[in-house]
């Protein structure tokens, strides 16, 4: 996989896994380009997820591991969405890695 992201006329540096090797550079145009590369189309469900992922990260300055991710997403999105199976279906294989790589986190530290 290629290092560069190009996104309109923009090339955004990625690591070797994916992820924004700046978080500065990160958008919604970002986050589709990226969502693309995982064979995802965003949709409003995707980018609540998104979205919320980010106000995790500005609270706790770290990338969520599945647990604390479904907890959080249950608290502020109500119980139907705060469970594995739901964000398994957005973010398939590893959702709280995946979710975070399409929100320009950095990779939670427990994920592989």
């Amino acid at each position: 996989m290629s290092t560069d992201l190009l996104v309109g006329e923009r090339r955004i540096a990625v690591d070797d896994d994916g992820f924004l090797r700046n978080r500065a550079d990160w958008d919604n145009e970002v986050a589709a380009a990226l969502a693309a590369r995982e064979g995802i189309e965003l949709t409003p469900a995707h980018l609540e997820i998104i979205v919320l992922l980010r106000q995790f990260h500005a609270e706790f300055q770290l990338s969520p591991a599945m647990r604390p991710l479904v907890k959080y997403v249950g608290l502020h999105l109500g119980a139907d969405k705060g469970k594995s199976i739901y964000l398994l279906q957005l973010f398939p294989g590893s959702p709280a890695k995946l979710a975070s790589k399409l929100a320009g986190l950095p990779k939670p530290d427990n994920c592989l």
